[in-house]
């Protein structure tokens, strides 16, 4: 039995941030409707990587698990009726439109809550609600840039750079998952629903809890390095460095002396950390750079573990998916899709004695569940039947 079994989500996001934080929930048990339009929700139709799949892409597979797909027109009265329908037996509700969207629809937290004051209304919006850039595309990569974090990486005198990965997506996914659990926990004291807002912006600047205090509390501001490779607000060396053989290690605030015997370089033996990592950095960096290149890899990584310094191999995913601990952890699922065959896929990250996640299905075709789901609710066959013949859903004959 997995920990939400019996909760009830709506899941009417688009994209990222919201499936994911909806399929975390379908993940702990949670019987997760995902509201589509008719064509399917937007991001079946964006694969990343160019990765189509046979009927269902990698991007809307790898978020859309634990899911079942109700596709409905929410601009009907067909569809209205149906969302009105289903809001009154839901938990939670997880919508991502831009502000005003929901109103337009009938399905802000104002009309659902009157529906069903137990209602869990997790909203989610690139930089809130209202204000000043409320109407502003909360797309990632112009967060990760309007948030400071960019200035974190790169080198000085280069354009800022953007990580690798969908990074405020993430972090907002996240954090509406870990909102709609506490409002949860929350009624599940007080019988009382509430509405949990998330915003991109503020999910992206708390993620940097450290660095921005470094500079709010501090006064130190971000001043990137000429070296490629150097962090920010840590001392040198800290970074990726090439080896030997043509890879790379990540080194991370070695002790010198520690380092001097593991590179054979006792000159750095007589460094002072604190001068020569904050103050004298760039050729901190440098010197090390120019040291760790004499030798391969894994035999710098071996010195380095001898020496109980920080080090560790730089990974493609290739790496990752093959190494011993991750094969250990059990790091990656993998599943039998009706469509897209055998899957394999990140899992929960978080491990439970009594209650472990589970993958129950995979991501759904466009209104695969629509006729289950509506019966359920109290929808009779004619009713259903009346309400795909005006368009208002869809229940997802095969294509």
């Amino acid at each position: 039995m997995g920990i939400l079994e019996g909760y009830k989500v709506l899941d009417c996001s688009i994209a990222m941030a919201g499936p994911f934080a909806a399929q975390r929930l379908g993940d702990l048990g949670a019987d997760v409707i995902k509201v589509e339009p008719i064509t399917g929700e937007w991001q079946r139709h964006a694969p990343a990587g160019g990765i189509t799949g046979n009927k269902v892409n990698v991007s809307f597979l790898s978020l859309n698990r634990n899911k079942r797909s109700l596709a409905v027109d929410l601009k009907s009265d067909g569809g209205r009726k149906v969302m009105r329908r289903m809001v009154e037996t839901a938990d939670v509700f997880i919508q991502n439109y831009r502000p005003g969207v929901a109103k337009r629809l009938g399905v802000d937290y104002e009309t659902l809550s009157a529906l069903n004051p137990k209602l869990v209304y997790v909203s989610l919006s690139g930089f809130g609600e209202d204000g000043p850039k409320a109407m502003y595309p909360g797309q990632d990569l112009l967060l990760q840039a309007m948030s400071g974090a960019m200035l974190s990486t790169g080198r000085k005198g280069e354009p800022p750079q953007a990580a690798g990965q969908y990074l405020v997506d993430a972090v907002a996914a996240y954090t509406a998952f870990e909102g709609a659990l506490a409002a949860l926990l929350h009624r599940e004291r007080t019988g009382e629903g509430q509405k949990v807002e998330v915003n991109m912006l503020d999910a992206i600047a708390t993620l940097q809890m450290q660095e921005l205090s470094v500079y709010s509390v501090g006064g130190k501001p971000q001043e990137r390095s000429d070296e490629p490779h150097a962090h920010v607000y840590i001392r040198s060396p800290y970074g990726t460095f090439a080896t030997k053989d043509e890879k790379y290690i990540a080194l991370a605030m070695p002790a010198m002396d520690a380092l001097a015997r593991a590179l054979d370089e006792p000159a750095f033996a007589e460094l002072d950390e604190m001068e020569a990592g904050w103050n004298d950095r760039d050729r901190t960096f440098a010197m090390v750079r120019d040291a760790v290149a004499k030798f391969a890899r894994e035999e710098i990584l071996e010195r380095c573990r001898a020496e109980g310094l920080w080090a560790g191999p730089v990974y493609g995913y290739g790496d990752l998916m093959n190494d011993p601990q991750v094969i250990h952890n059990g790091t990656f699922v993998e599943y039998d899709h009706p469509t897209e065959g055998r899957v394999k896929t990140p899992g929960f990250p978080i491990r439970f004695s009594r209650t472990p996640s589970e993958i129950r299905m995979g991501a759904p075709l466009t209104g695969e569940h629509s006729d289950a789901v509506l019966r359920e609710v109290g929808f009779t066959a004619e009713e259903v039947a009346s309400l795909t013949k005006a368009g208002a859903v869809s229940r997802g004959e095969p294509e």
